[in-house]
């Protein structure tokens, strides 16, 4: 029998992809190689009330119990006799360390001498006259690359907490983005391609830098209606990086696909496929003029699809024309 462990993220879009297909429980389990028990509890626990089970929602609810959770096991926070214990040697002028290391040996009391430094400067800043170094903010003395590169993926929104709506295509206003690197592999083609209708916005970039895609997405999505521009969805890309300028500028919440998933932008990797028909691989983008690329991009627009029930992209987007 397989052994207890936590679900990941993955794991919970295998489990509602099985879910929605009618899976059981048993047949869930065997797939994901986990308990029958594990996959009963993540069901009950995770999924939305009076709906049926869906990886974002669930991802959201597990990392709500998590923060909750982690505001329980505070140390410091939690003990009264252990603030009492640091603020009389703080003010003896014993360091955290010194103070951490005398509560382990006399008291068996167990806490870490940077946990005190969070104490001193997020809940005590009245104490930091008692301390050695007065810097404007203590931080780790190793780790320090890595804890901000951390930090920087944290602030990114992962594909598994974007509403269900997007997932279902259930409104206009859900977008894709991505580029296309010319021949001159300096410059490239800006795409941002609206989910349920299929219509094209591209902009061509002489040079490709995180503040020129800002800017440039911040202006073509400033000129589209309010009701049209909800969300956009990127790869891993360093040059979205300034994701979160974007979502001031141009008004939008930006999520992130998983690295090296580009099915999950399907919408935008067939309509840059549908672009490659007029700008091959390999080929030079020079020559591409504003002009030029707004017929192609017209040309797009204005063809039937067969899953729009043979409307245009611009019928469904622009004519609001409805899916039948």
């Amino acid at each position: 029998m397989a052994s207890y462990n936590h679900i990941t993220l993955n794991e919970r879009i295998m489990l509602s992809a099985l879910k929605r297909k009618g899976f059981t429980q048993a047949e869930i389990a065997r797939e994901l190689g986990k308990n029958q028990s594990s996959v009963s509890r993540e069901l009950k626990r995770n999924k939305a009330k009076n709906t049926s089970y869906h990886a974002g929602h669930a991802t959201r609810k597990y990392y709500q119990r998590k923060k909750v959770a982690a505001q329980i096991l505070k140390r410091i926070e939690n003990n009264v006799w252990l603030q009492r214990h640091i603020e009389e040697n703080i003010k003896e002028y014993w360091s955290p360390e010194q103070i951490a290391g005398r509560a382990r040996k006399e008291h068996n009391i167990i806490v870490c001498h940077e946990t005190i430094y969070k104490y001193i400067y997020n809940e005590r800043p009245e104490w930091k006259k008692y301390l050695r170094q007065k810097k404007g903010k203590y931080r780790r003395r190793y780790g320090r690359k890595k804890l901000v590169k951390q930090r920087e993926k944290a602030k990114k929104r992962s594909i598994e907490i974007r509403p269900e709506i997007v997932e279902q295509r259930g409104r206009i206003g859900d977008w894709e983005g991505d580029t296309i690197i010319g021949g001159e592999k300096t410059q490239r083609l800006l795409t941002h391609v609206e989910r349920r209708s299929g219509y094209l916005l591209a902009d061509k970039l002489n040079v490709v830098t995180a503040e020129i895609i800002r800017s440039t997405t911040a202006k073509r999505f400033r000129s589209l209606p309010r009701t049209k521009r909800f969300t956009i969805t990127y790869d891993n890309g360093t040059e979205f990086s300034d994701h979160e300028m974007i979502e001031k500028k141009a008004k939008v919440t930006v999520y992130f696909a998983h690295p090296y998933c580009s099915g999950e932008r399907g919408t935008n990797e067939n309509t840059n496929g549908l672009l490659r028909q007029f700008f091959p691989k390999k080929s030079l983008f020079e020559g591409i003029t504003k002009n030029k690329l707004k017929k192609i991009t017209k040309l797009i627009n204005y063809r039937p699809r067969k899953r729009l029930g043979y409307l245009t992209p611009h019928e469904v987007f622009i004519k609001n024309m409805h899916l039948h």
